[in-house]
């Protein structure tokens, strides 16, 4: 097929483009939001290709396109602007909705819930979670589950480093949905090694655990968007990983920390519960809590390796990249017989 798609998120993004069709990934001029184009931190393969728009109209008027995958309201917009195309009549589509509702819990309505092609169940909406599912009001709209899988990095952990990882993008902007405060909380009593966007800006916020397990101070590390092939080599040396979401969908890089074969700390909250087992590691709304079992691992090596490779097994066995393409090429055969 030919399928047209956005690049919203990277590690999603990454996930999808891996499969057996063609990728028309719009691109603009300045790379962004309407077109980022092809990932740089990210290895794509070839058939996900970079379209301008006006690459896209041509393919709109000589009905080239096989199926759009949106996953935002207004590319329904970008879609009819650029391709003269309308989502659901005009071409198949599907809606992927990524995120948890960021309104009220239990009683936010879908952006796309009463769009007319929603509502004649002609674009279903396909959430990434089963809890995504439950949260959002989608009224009558067909809803459907394919949940996440990732490409195997590898059981690259060592655990080598007396630290904790992180990853999180933007941690001071997006405080305590990304629970950033609990970053800080655990970081007075364990190093930590934090990877994402933007966390430079977390260094005035830390302090120094006041001593590291061997005696001494560890000073924090904060790497800033570090290409993800590096980044997951250097977190597998960390001997345990936070996740400290208080609110997010699944964040892929706990699932890839968990393949990696690292060992979790994690708040109860949303997917968390159904993705960390609990040989995998802890799950607790007490942040010293976390902080005591991270202590714990860095003087037990053998105890952190133990949880990290229950974890390592949980996501092959649940979140399997084959199972993900195998979910996403049934949808993609059916919304476009």
């Amino acid at each position: 097929m030919r399928v047209l798609v956005w690049h919203v998120h990277g590690s999603w993004a990454t996930a999808f483009v891996a499969g057996p069709h063609e990728y028309l990934v719009p691109v603009v001029p300045d790379r962004g939001p309407d077109g980022r184009g092809r990932a740089r931190t990210w290895d794509w393969p070839p058939g996900a290709r970079e379209v301008t728009p006006a690459e896209l109209a041509d393919l709109g008027a000589a009905r080239e396109v096989d199926v759009v995958v949106l996953q935002r309201p207004e590319e329904v917009e970008l879609l009819r602007r650029w391709t003269g195309l309308v989502a659901g009549r005009d071409v198949p589509a599907v809606y992927v909705e990524h995120n948890a509702p960021t309104g009220h819990a239990a009683a936010t309505r879908h952006p796309l819930a009463d769009l007319d092609v929603v509502e004649e169940g002609l674009v279903p909406i396909v959430h990434v979670t089963a809890f995504n599912a439950l949260m959002w009001d989608t009224g009558d709209a067909r809803t459907l589950v394919v949940d996440h899988g990732i490409p195997d990095p590898g059981p690259l952990y060592s655990g080598e480093r007396a630290s904790v990882g992180v990853v999180v993008n933007e941690p001071v902007r997006r405080w305590r949905v990304a629970g950033t405060d609990v970053v800080v909380r655990v970081g007075r009593d364990v190093p930590l090694d934090v990877y994402g966007m933007g966390v430079g800006k977390l260094a005035e916020h830390l302090t120094g655990p006041d001593v590291a397990p061997g005696g001494g101070s560890l000073a924090h590390g904060l790497h800033d968007d570090v290409p993800q092939a590096a980044m997951h080599a250097r977190l597998a040396t960390s001997r345990a990983y936070l996740h400290p979401y208080r609110w997010t969908s699944l964040g892929l890089s706990l699932l890839e920390a968990m393949s990696l074969g690292m060992p979790v700390l994690a708040l109860p909250t949303t997917e968390a519960p159904v993705a960390v087992p609990p040989a995998a590691g802890l799950l607790s709304s007490r942040p010293d809590e976390l902080a005591a079992t991270a202590r714990r691992w860095l003087a037990d090596p053998d105890d952190a390796r133990e949880h990290g490779r229950a974890a390592r097994a949980h996501v092959l066995e649940h979140y399997s990249h084959a199972a993900f393409l195998r979910r996403w090429d049934t949808v993609l055969t059916e919304v476009t017989s």
